[in-house]
């Protein structure tokens, strides 16, 4: 059999191959290349190995070092002498699996806590700047209706304009899509709005604005579990969540609670990344764990579910911020971005290995009447 340009295909040869990548163990979903789907085509031309590989998780980060295992690999086999490989990203396609796709989004996530004051915001704006270095097309909503923060954190204060539609079109932030109510009102301005006013303008925010073409919408979720998570999880089409937490104590029981809420609606929990794992010292670089060690992890074992990373906690996160211009940009080399570029990473493969297995059943909600047994 020949291919291409008149070379031999060897048969014996392209099914070793097939099988060695198959067996290959991918470090951030856990599955073997066969196991995902990864691999679209292995043969051996002549003495030429070419592969070609999808991946549904970014990896811009991670490319240099699986080409180069991929391609040591397939030396491995007998007469190869060169290898030719391509390596793309697909994203998944969650977001559909609860209920009426949202129009330009391929895959909701949910950034949650139980709690505030555990960084949550500043994870999921160094999140989605990370999935976009990564490769991804990534979007940023910030449904904390009452205290907006990403317009501050990402240094941008523009109005959003609206079409002949009345659509209005997200605010473009560091290569982000960008929507938040802190857009649209003074910064001074208090609202005092009741629940049922602050989960519509929740849905109005992501209905009404035009994402374009996004692998990703990170959701920058406000602490506790009460009405915007009820209606996100009800209304909205979420493929995942993740819940940040400080290893400490009282951190990890809020975090617990929020899990929980999540389960009790079938919104699947992708992962829990441990904030403020540790303190690095800005003069001389010593690391101390302020708030404990090991909570994330023990957490993850009491709920079965993944570490997705740990953030160390360090000023110039908070510096950065502050000056609108949020480390993953900021620093993009820095060990700290690297730290957010490998959570992003895990955080995306996570996703695709659970649309791959179908490990989702819908949002399964019960309403119980609060006024019952008065």
């Amino acid at each position: 059999m020949f291919g291409l340009f008149g070379k031999k295909i060897h048969t014996e040869k392209s099914a070793q191959l097939h099988t060695r990548l198959g067996a290959m163990v991918d470090p951030y979903n856990a599955q073997t290349f066969a196991q995902a789907g990864f691999i679209e085509r292995a043969q051996v031309l002549g003495d030429t190995a070419e592969i070609d590989c999808v991946l549904d998780y970014p990896f811009a980060g991670f490319e240099a070092e699986l080409t180069a295992q991929i391609e040591a690999l397939a030396r491995q086999i007998e007469g190869v002498k060169q290898v030719k490989t391509t390596l793309a990203f697909v994203s998944p396609i969650g977001s559909s699996q609860n209920g009426k796709p949202l129009p330009g989004v391929r895959n909701i996530i949910a950034v949650a806590s139980g709690k505030g004051g555990v960084g949550k915001s500043t994870t999921s704006v160094n999140l989605a700047l990370a999935l976009a270095a990564e490769g991804a097309n990534v979007g940023l909503l910030d449904a904390d209706i009452y205290g907006p923060s990403q317009p501050l954190m990402l240094g941008c204060h523009d109005t959003p304009l609206v079409d002949e539609h009345r659509a209005m079109q997200p605010i473009m932030a560091h290569g982000l899509q960008t929507m938040s109510i802190g857009y649209l009102i003074d910064d001074a301005q208090a609202m005092v709005w009741r629940g049922p006013m602050v989960t519509s303008a929740l849905m109005q925010l992501l209905n009404d604005t035009r994402w374009h073409d996004l692998d990703y919408l990170i959701v920058d979720m406000p602490p506790g579990t009460g009405d915007i998570q009820l209606t996100l999880a009800q209304k909205v089409p979420v493929a995942g969540s993740v819940i940040v937490t400080t290893p400490q104590d009282i951190a990890l029981l809020d975090a617990r609670k929020a899990i929980t809420m999540f389960e009790k609606v079938n919104v699947p929990i992708l992962g829990i990344i441990e904030n403020m794992s540790v303190h690095i010292c800005s003069q001389c670089g010593h690391a101390e764990a302020i708030f404990g060690e090991g909570g994330g992890e023990k957490l993850a074992q009491i709920t079965q579910v993944d570490v997705l990373g740990r953030l160390p906690l360090d000023l110039a996160i908070r510096t950065d911020l502050d000056e609108g211009m949020p480390t993953v940009v900021r620093s993009p080399d820095s060990p700290i971005t690297v730290s957010y570029r490998q959570t992003a990473r895990k955080m995306a493969a996570v996703l695709g290995r659970r649309v791959r297995t179908n490990v989702y059943d819908g949002p399964n909600i019960v309403e119980e009447d609060s006024d019952a047994g008065d």
